[in-house]
């Protein structure tokens, strides 16, 4: 289902809003009649708290903020192509939620309240179809939400549509284009159209960094949150695996899987942690012990004392991403940052090789998993659907689904034997141990530091959909492979392009990383 086809068939209309001031409790009928570009400007600098107040004390009705949204998405989203598709119900939502706005005030009124967000279009939603960007899931409407879009709609968040992403996460072809999918088509960087939004929630960023909503999700195995958190120029938050259930979201990696938060501020991105954390009995991850919960509000620490370790990362080997660090190193020591340098992390001759290794291990066996866990009324028999078959029907669909790249991550996958081996066991210990304990818990105890920081990535790439993606160095893959928490935040611009600093800390450390991040924020976005 194109975004082309749901647009044509969608009403945006502002009748709905002028229904509501006509019609509702005294706070829609005093709510002031916001011009979209006084919209716009509130909603690319105010939190989600603010926005709040602002329906507290009646100056804005959540279906006025929705409407504007939807009528950005159809006015602007074909600059981007970041949008796959809207949720049809959003509008119905928005004015109950109206209605139901007088039994709120500060303390009780839901965390998530009147928050329009989109999803990450490998999350599952009731209204709509779950695609992973696939022609071989567009029909897999399964009618049911994931436990984090439960999650979230319990708080009170309005999901809004659903975002383009790299095709299968960016698991399918080693020379793919980040952002692209046989289903949305091309995602592109709203700093720069010409470049590459990242991946693979390449739409969540990008329609983060356009305004296109409050706030988006992403899912990230390695990299897939942060790196297009960076180079889109938001806030992005890999939780420590686990916090966060992944069911009902299309697999590749049960050890290394997690949702995030994709934001304008850290304050939204703590709150929407907040709302979509919780244990699941349906993933087993989520109920391991030392996870901890993360609060709604961000408490900013002082930055007085605070120490830092600060991590090299291969994308200061460009010379002007390792000036804007040290710039951003002096600053912080001008604040009372305590800053450890020069700190790396170090691996073992055949690291790289083993970790690729697992994740084609764990891939065959979640993807056949999440299929045969498919309702049984879904379309085309999704559910007895395995990776062999996905394969061939890339091959009989070669001409739509692989016209850039090919599949040979798939391919790969499938020659593997699964997950069900002592082998697969025995290297999966080893990584997280290597990445975890003897990295970075190694480096935070030896230090005494409260978190590690480097660059996130470097600039944006030119899109490049026949020879693929030439990135250009980052920092994820620890955080990744041992399950921890990794924030980042808008650090400066080279060139106009965003560059992003990541925090890290250890395993179910996300309250003080995103603590951390508030506290960095304050100071380097001034």
């Amino acid at each position: 289902m194109s975004l082309l086809k749901i647009k044509s068939n969608y009403r945006f209309s502002s009748l709905a809003t002028l229904a509501l001031v006509l019609g509702f409790n005294s706070f829609a009928i005093q709510a002031k009649k916001w011009t979209d570009q006084e919209l716009e400007q509130f909603t690319s600098t105010q939190s989600i708290a603010e926005i709040q107040d602002a329906y507290l004390k009646g100056e804005l009705s959540v279906s006025r903020l929705t409407q504007f949204y939807l009528d950005k998405i159809k006015r602007e989203d074909h600059k981007y192509n970041s949008v796959i598709a809207l949720n049809p119900n959003v509008l119905t939502v928005a004015e109950n939620q109206d209605k139901a706005l007088a039994q709120y005030n500060k303390q009780n009124i839901p965390a998530l309240f009147g928050v329009p967000i989109l999803l990450k279009d490998n999350i599952e939603s009731f209204e709509l179809p779950t695609t992973a960007g696939s022609l071989a899931l567009i029909n897999n409407n399964t009618k049911r939400d994931a436990t984090l879009t439960a999650n979230l709609r319990k708080n009170g968040a309005l999901i809004l549509g659903k975002t383009n992403l790299s095709e299968w996460a960016n698991f399918r072809s080693e020379r793919s284009s980040s952002g692209w999918s046989a289903v949305g088509g091309q995602t592109k960087n709203p700093h720069d159209v010409s470049r590459t939004p990242c991946g693979s929630s390449s739409g969540s960023g990008a329609a983060v960094a356009a305004n296109l909503a409050i706030a988006a999700i992403g899912t990230e195995t390695n990299g897939s949150i942060t790196c297009p958190a960076a180079v889109n120029g938001v806030v992005g938050v890999k939780p420590t695996v686990g916090l966060v259930s992944r069911f009902g979201v299309v697999p590749i990696s049960p050890s290394q899987d997690t949702a995030g938060p994709m934001t304008k501020n850290v304050a939204d991105a703590k709150r929407i942690l907040f709302a979509m954390q919780g244990m699941d009995t349906k993933d087993i991850e989520t109920t391991q012990s030392g996870l901890k919960k993360v609060s709604k509000v961000a408490a900013p620490v002082p930055l007085e004392g605070l120490r830092l370790g600060v991590v090299y990362s291969s994308a200061e080997q460009h010379e002007q991403v390792a000036d804007i660090m040290k710039q951003a190193q002096l600053l912080l020591k001008q604040h009372g940052v305590e800053l450890v340098i020069d700190l790396k992390f170090e691996s073992y001759d055949g690291f790289w090789a083993d970790s690729y290794t697992q994740l084609l291990r764990e891939f065959k066996t979640s993807i056949n998993h999440y299929f045969s866990s498919l309702p049984s009324d879904i379309p085309n028999e999704l559910n007895s659907l395995t990776l062999e078959g996905l394969i061939e029907f890339n091959q009989q669909n070669a001409e739509r689904e692989m016209p850039f790249f090919q599949q040979e991550i798939f391919v790969k996958s499938q020659a593997t034997e699964g997950m069900n081996t002592q082998r697969y066991k025995n290297l999966k210990s080893k990584l997280k141990r290597v990445t975890g304990k003897e990295n970075i818990d190694a480096l935070l105890k030896k230090h005494k530091l409260d978190a590690l920081i480097a660059v996130t990535r470097g600039p944006a790439w030119k899109i490049d959909k026949i020879n693929g993606d030439h990135s250009n160095g980052g920092v994820s893959s620890f955080s990744a492979i041992s399950g921890y928490p990794h924030i980042t935040i808008p650090m400066a611009k080279l060139h106009s392009l965003p560059i992003g600093i990541s925090v890290m800390t250890g395993f179910a450390d996300d309250e003080k990383a995103l603590n951390i991040a508030a506290s960095l924020e304050t100071v380097l976005q001034k």
